[in-house]
């Protein structure tokens, strides 16, 4: 991989290292943390999904009539990364986006789905972010995260698209968050085995393989401007900083819920006496 690249993984190194070693993993302790977890990080399934359609949009032709867009190689990278995020299957065989798989783990083990499909029904109504944020209550953090990622889409910067997309999306699942997850499972097999399924799939086909063609998309698009690659490092800088402030705002929803929990069972307990 070129020089431009490598440079930019030597920059981002230690943000990623935050997201890698998140408190918030070691705060998840049962299932009811996990589910605060998931409602946060759904609407970074969702809007990866819209960032990987406007880069379809970008480097390949999606009107009709047809006529060739961009480089080849591009387009195939591309449509190839499309078909495996949004037609994979799920732990029976069925066709399914990795956003609907996730929709599937979450009401599986009980987690609340209510604020991302009111988001995502009154968007599709509207088209007005500030109003599905609002109506459906989505947390802060995940309006910024959002927030951020449409930015980048508005740009219409195929490169600086592909550069979140490439950096600041793909292989931030840490070891130590997959071994949490089994753990969990152990206790409750029948509550997040379609979560476990979502993250092991989630490795096999977005980990190397995917990774190894973003990057080459990424190459491909900045080419040899200087200028490309200075936006690309900054957008993935804050791309990062984006899932930081994600997870700060998971975390200290669990951190609220085992607080308020232990006030309870304090007041219960002092009633009782």
């Amino acid at each position: 991989m070129n020089d431009k690249i490598e440079k930019i993984k030597k920059v981002i190194e230690p943000l990623r290292q935050q997201i890698v070693n998140h408190k918030v993993y070691a705060a998840i302790k049962d299932l009811d943390d996990l589910k605060v977890f998931m409602q946060y990080h759904i609407y970074a399934v969702w809007d990866f999904m819209s960032l990987l359609k406007a880069l379809q949009n970008n480097l390949t032709c999606t009107s009709i009539p047809w006529f060739p867009k961009g480089s080849a190689d591009t387009r195939h990278l591309i449509n190839e990364i499309v078909v495996g995020e949004e037609s994979d299957v799920d732990s029976q065989g069925n066709r399914k986006s990795h956003f609907e798989l996730y929709l599937d783990a979450m009401l599986q083990c009980g987690a609340d789905t209510s604020q991302i499909e009111k988001f995502i029904s009154v968007l599709k109504n509207t088209g007005d972010f500030k109003s599905a944020f609002e109506t459906s209550a989505a947390p802060l953090e995940a309006r910024e995260f959002v927030d951020f990622t449409f930015k980048i889409i508005g740009s219409d910067k195929d490169y600086l698209q592909s550069a979140i997309f490439t950096f600041g999306r793909e292989d931030l699942i840490p070891g130590m968050f997959i071994s949490l997850v089994n753990d969990i499972h152990k206790n409750f097999p029948n509550s997040i085995s379609v979560f476990k399924y979502y993250l092991e799939r989630h490795i096999e086909v977005d980990g190397d393989h995917h990774s190894q063609l973003a990057l080459q998309m990424t190459s491909n698009l900045c080419g040899t401007d200087k200028q490309y690659w200075k936006e690309a490092e900054q957008a993935t800088i804050e791309s990062l900083q984006k899932r930081i402030h994600l997870w700060d705002g998971a975390y200290r929803q669990i951190m609220n819920r085992k607080t308020n929990e232990s006030s309870m069972s304090f007041t219960q307990t002092s009633n009782s006496n």
